[in-house]
């Protein structure tokens, strides 16, 4: 089975305004829907969750995100819910897939097959070199770049219908997507080119993305530790100063093993 990585920004009206309490029965309030269709993407209803009401299934919502337990749509719920943030399912009970996919082999390769207008190309090549060189810092992998035959990962910039069965729906939602290791499309990475990129802390930056992509091209799923790069919700932090988080560390590690001191 393929599990697809969605990348992408949920933005809620910025008039909305949530009630302090809500329950299952208030269907007809008018945040009723939005906020079912949050939880029914991120936190699929499943065996053990089936008898949950919504009050419950926003608990444990903000149990994962590390919120206030309070069951209500808080300040603090409502802005957590309108944040950036990838699109797989967050109720999960492990760091990689299910099976635990990764690559049979310790060097791969990776092409660019398009650039995005918003960058010069000496800067798209940079950011998505540093973010491969995240996870070779700590582990055995190597990323060589290849220009003409077909790689192991293969990196374009694309608009909507772009040829994967999965197309992108313009500026502001899906930001990328990618797929776990695999033969053919496995390990492939593809950006909206709707969005701003950008390698600085305007619009979507770019290598701070392609990092998180990157992880899930070698086959890490989310954590719920929020200063993890794996964390499904995209948020800044200077790549000048960027150090891969411990949990991060420890997800690669554990597929792949440490770097060696001769490496």
């Amino acid at each position: 089975m393929r599990y697809l990585l969605l990348c992408f920004a949920v933005f809620l009206p910025g008039s909305l305004a949530f009630p302090a309490r809500l329950n299952a029965g208030s269907q007809n309030n008018p945040g009723f829907e939005i906020v079912k269709a949050y939880l029914d993407k991120f936190f699929p209803i499943n065996p053990k969750s089936r008898s949950l009401t919504l009050e419950e299934r926003i608990k444990e919502m903000q149990k994962f995100f590390h919120l206030t337990i309070t069951g209500k749509l808080d300040a603090e719920t409502e802005e957590t819910i309108k944040k950036p943030r990838c699109g797989v399912p967050d109720v999960a009970d492990y760091q990689t897939f299910p099976g635990s996919p990764k690559w049979k082999k310790t060097h791969l390769t990776y092409r660019i097959l398009n650039y995005t207008p918003d960058l010069p190309q000496n800067k798209v090549d940079d950011a998505i070199r540093r973010a491969f060189m995240v996870w070779s810092n700590v582990t055995p992998l190597q990323f060589q770049r290849i220009y003409q035959q077909e790689a192991d990962i293969e990196i374009a910039f694309a608009r909507r219908e772009h040829g994967d069965g999965y197309p992108f729906d313009g500026r502001g939602n899906t930001l990328a997507h990618a797929f776990p290791p695999g033969n053919g499309i496995g390990g492939d990475t593809h950006f909206d080119d709707d969005e701003r990129w950008s390698e600085y802390n305007r619009e979507v930056n770019l290598f701070l993305v392609a990092a998180h992509e990157f992880g899930h091209s070698l086959g890490l799923a989310h954590s719920n530790v929020p200063e993890a790069l794996m964390y499904p919700v995209y948020k800044y932090v200077n790549p000048a100063t960027f150090r891969l988080p411990d949990d991060d560390k420890r997800g690669i590690q554990k597929l792949y093993g440490k770097k060696s001191s001769n490496s």
